[in-house]
């Protein structure tokens, strides 16, 4: 053990050193427990078949040890010393923090607390397919300042997952000087036990005591923690316990000097990763039926979009065996509760945790299972930061955000989801569905399960007309125009609760002969592109209504897109939330904001005047 973690240090320094930028000396503390746990028997992964549904999962919380993260594999035989050397250059998969490019990398690591509750999805994840699987995190001290970090404890201990190990580096140093803690370890290890977790508490640089806690956490019946007292660049002598040394690589000279300390290292060694068990893996092939199964609403009855979302994913369950439903206690409003019902084996309570769900959520996604993610829209922003991280991990994720916009009424400003769809058009490869009724819900919740990629879907607490047929169909991309003809002057374009505005609008102007196009542009992104230049050139005049901030939103999507007609042709004009709001009843708010029927009509008149 000795000797190979001799060999990771080696090429922890080299590779750094190389690239002229890294993070050396944080890999250096975890390098010997990291040594015992890849090479002692405990990590069981076969290297020839990355995508082994039983292998062992491996996330690093720390990112910014990648240096270590590579040279593992690189001591493993799966990465050339004159590959190590790429390390953070342009066109290597040997990033600067580790990204899936690396076909070992679990997930995207960086921005620190995450990784722990990825972990908490994959053990979770394993313990719903029967699989054996253990999952370790590597976690960093300063990360534990983290509240998401403390999130998935508290949610890993609830569900009992003893298949999940944390290794915490507790090696004193953060970026700019000592952590919260130093090396209290003491206090580090009463708060994972007051949390529900066993633990162990280790000199981490000693291979006897790195041997005992891994013992131990593969026979805990809990989810276990090793607090490894360690030291920031162990092995060598005039960076170790040193200050200023985080993210700096040694210099040509200094790399001399610590190789020369580091002694003879046997370069043609191998570490020897042990084998998984054998075992089937559960099917989670979605059975995509021809034709989508939906709810028979009666037309003359208004049902809210957020319980029609629950009415589908009961119907998918039936179909897609890899369905998990995950909510942050809010499921009797967001109606997930419909598949805690009928498919109680299918749903995960995650309580009020967004950020840990959300990563959750992208553990889930990278074992394979489809999961749909529900909460208030206005508390996903909470976990953007995890959401921005998935959009790097190949990620599968569907997000429902239900109560947006002023329509929810007396609840008050606080839980207005008004910001979320510009927050979800900024994710690279992102979907956002905006639908307007109970059959456009279901059909679009389906239609982002087909879809590979992350996807976002806005829901409204206030019920609406039922305005399409079970027939009609709802493509990614595409939108759906109501009201048209060849003497329109104005095109009007809504998204949920705003289109039943247009087509208010719509009404009250036809008795004073005007006549406008209505755009149900349920998919805001990607847009129907052809379908707005065709309106927008042939109405020569266009007015978005969204019941969210404009910035970011409806309108600017809209913008973008007609960007070559705009100035030109077309005259635009955005009606949107842009006063704060209150509370009240939901028509009230809509006239205050100036985005319900009656402020429609009179922006068109504005236009034509």
């Amino acid at each position: 053990m000795e000797d190979l973690a001799k060999l990771v240090r080696y090429h922890i320094l080299t590779s750094t050193t190389a690239a002229g930028s890294g993070h050396p000396t944080s890999s250096l503390s975890a390098a010997d427990v990291m040594t015992g746990l890849c090479f002692g028997g405990y990590y069981r992964f076969d290297l020839d078949k990355p995508e082994n549904p039983n292998n062992d999962r491996l996330i690093f919380s720390k990112g910014h040890a990648s240096p270590l993260f590579y040279s593992l594999y690189a001591t493993a035989g799966k990465i050339s010393g004159e590959e190590m050397l790429t390390l953070r250059k342009f066109g290597s998969r040997l990033e600067g923090h580790p990204t899936t490019e690396f076909p070992y990398t679990e997930v995207p690591t960086g921005s620190l607390g995450q990784g722990l509750s990825v972990g908490v999805g994959e053990a979770l994840s394993a313990k719903m397919g029967k699989l054996s699987y253990r999952t370790y995190v590597l976690l960093g001290d300063s990360e534990m300042a983290e509240g998401s970090v403390w999130e998935a404890m508290q949610l890993a201990s609830h569900y009992q997952l003893d298949n999940l190990v944390a290794i915490l580096d507790v090696n004193r140093l953060g970026q700019r000087g000592e952590t919260m803690l130093g090396w209290d370890t003491g206090t580090y290890q009463k708060r994972a036990e007051a949390f529900g977790w066993e633990t162990a508490v280790i000199n981490g640089h000693d291979f006897t005591e790195i041997k005992s806690a891994l013992d131990k956490a593969v026979q805990s019946k809990k989810p276990f923690m090793i607090i490894a007292r360690t030291v920031k660049g162990k092995g060598v002598a005039f960076v170790e316990d040193k200050d200023k040394w985080h993210g700096k690589a040694l210099n040509a000279e200094e790399l001399h000097n610590a190789l020369a300390e580091l002694g003879e290292v046997k370069k043609d060694l191998a570490g020897v990763v042990a084998d998984p068990e054998k075992a089937e893996a559960p099917d989670l092939d979605f059975k995509f039926p021809k034709v989508f199964p939906v709810t028979d609403y009666p037309k003359d009855k208004a049902v809210a979009t957020r319980k029609a979302y629950g009415n589908a994913l009961v119907k998918l369950a039936e179909a897609h065996p890899g369905l998990v439903v995950l909510d942050a206690e809010t499921s009797n409003s967001t109606y997930a509760e419909d598949i805690k019902k009928a498919h109680a084996e299918k749903f995960v309570e995650c309580f009020i945790a967004e950020q840990n769900m959300a990563g959750m959520a992208l553990g889930f996604s990278r074992r394979g299972r489809l999961p749909f993610v529900s909460t208030f829209a206005a508390f996903l922003s909470r976990a953007f930061d995890q959401i921005r991280m998935a959009q790097y991990a190949d990620a599968n994720i569907k997000f429902c955000g239900s109560h947006a916009g002023v329509s929810i009424g007396e609840d008050g400003a606080s839980q207005m989801g008004l910001e979320e769809i510009a927050m979800f058009r900024s994710i690279s490869g992102s979907v956002v569905l905006y639908p307007s009724d109970a059959i456009s819900t279901e059909k679009l919740v389906w239609e982002s399960a087909k879809h590979k990629g992350n996807v976002y879907i806005q829901t409204t607490r206030k019920e609406t007309a039922v305005i399409y047929g079970p027939e009609e169909e709802f493509p990614i991309g595409g939108s759906k125009t109501l009201k048209s003809s060849e003497a329109d002057q104005v095109t009007v374009i809504g998204a949920g609760v705003t289109l039943h505005e247009a087509l208010g609008a719509y009404e009250e102007l036809k008795k004073e002969n005007i006549n406008i196009r209505v755009i149900d542009l349920y998919s805001i992104k990607p847009l129907d592109l052809d379908t707005l230049k065709k309106a927008a050139e042939e109405t020569k005049n266009i007015i978005t209504v969204e019941d969210n901030h404009h910035e970011g939103g409806l309108a600017e999507a809209v913008l973008y897109g007609l960007s070559e007609l705009l100035g030109v042709q077309v005259k635009f004009k955005a009606l949107a939330v842009k006063k704060i709001p209150h509370s009240g009843k939901p028509d009230e708010l809509m006239a205050y904001e100036e985005i319900n029927s009656k402020a429609i009509a009179k922006a068109v008149k504005s236009v034509l005047s």
